[in-house]
């Protein structure tokens, strides 16, 4: 052997057992995932025929060995790919998820405290604050008579519509 020979290191057992354990986490979200989504991934037929079947089986044995299944057909792709699709969705959803909490704040605040529309108004300049309160005082009235509010939904649309405008 000469000194500039490379020596190949060749993985260990545990840490084969790792990455064949992280192919079948992969795997498992991809079974989660909706088949919207699933076709969004270029996967190949035989794994995208493994991941549907995960789906309609019933039983914990046959889901394990099928996750099984999927884990080893996993190692024909490219799981990089797969990782970076499925962090773009999960950044999506929480950026999602963030919005609708915010506007669900602004609706809470606005129907318990009317001063709160000035600073939404300001806020938000360009919302459109007579309707805003239009919608408010119809819920809250349907509130006080026991009703359910029919302008609940309107009013939460037009909120999340006047914040995605400004931070668009």
């Amino acid at each position: 052997m000469h000194e500039d020979d490379e020596e190949v290191e060749v993985p260990s057992k545990s840490s084969k057992k790792r990455e064949m354990h992280a192919l079948q986490d992969l795997g498992e979200e991809l079974v989660a995932l909706s088949k919207e989504r699933l076709e969004e991934i270029e996967l190949p037929e035989k794994l995208l025929d493994a991941i549907r079947e995960a789906k309609r089986l019933n039983s914990f044995g046959a889901q394990r060995r099928q996750m099984q299944y999927i884990g080893k057909l996993m190692r024909e792709v490219d799981p990089e790919e797969i990782r970076r699709k499925l962090t773009f969705w999960d950044a999506q959803s929480k950026e999602n998820a963030a919005e609708l909490h915010l506007v669900e704040r602004w609706r809470e605040r606005l129907l318990e405290d009317d001063s709160a529309f000035d600073e939404f108004a300001r806020s938000y300049p360009d919302s459109d604050i007579t309707r805003l309160r239009t919608l408010a005082r119809s819920i809250l009235k349907d509130r006080a008579a026991e009703k359910p509010p029919k302008q609940y939904r309107p009013f939460f649309r037009m909120l999340r519509d006047t914040i995605r405008k400004e931070t668009d």
